[in-house]
């Protein structure tokens, strides 16, 4: 089957920056380049962990110095934004993961 889905993943830090972007794989289903890009993303934002940091902090450094995968290719629309995919809750998951607590855990978490 034909890779019709390329997973693309700039740099918030060097915004509009191509020479910072990168492939992250290419793949067959939008489902499987969605996921990946979730995966990125929840990556990336668990980089930015430390210690007693809030949903709202964590959210505002990826927003500032993370990884925003996106989808190229056979694709009409935006089928992800990470922007949209990045919220309190998600990053509240997250923080609880890292700390050991029980969560209700989100994709690729």
């Amino acid at each position: 089957m034909d890779k019709k889905y390329t997973v693309q993943v700039d740099d918030n830090y060097h915004y509009m920056d191509e020479s910072e972007r990168y492939a992250a794989g290419s793949y067959s289903t939008l489902e499987e380049a969605i996921k990946t890009c979730e995966e990125i993303t929840i990556d990336s934002l668990k980089s930015f962990y430390e210690s007693g940091i809030t949903a709202g902090k964590l959210s505002a450094q990826w927003a500032m110095f993370g990884e925003d995968p996106y989808i190229t290719g056979d694709v009409d629309q935006v089928e992800f934004s990470a922007r949209k995919f990045v919220s309190e809750e998600l990053c509240n998951q997250i923080i609880k993961e890292i700390e050991g607590g029980d969560a209700h855990q989100a994709p690729g978490l």
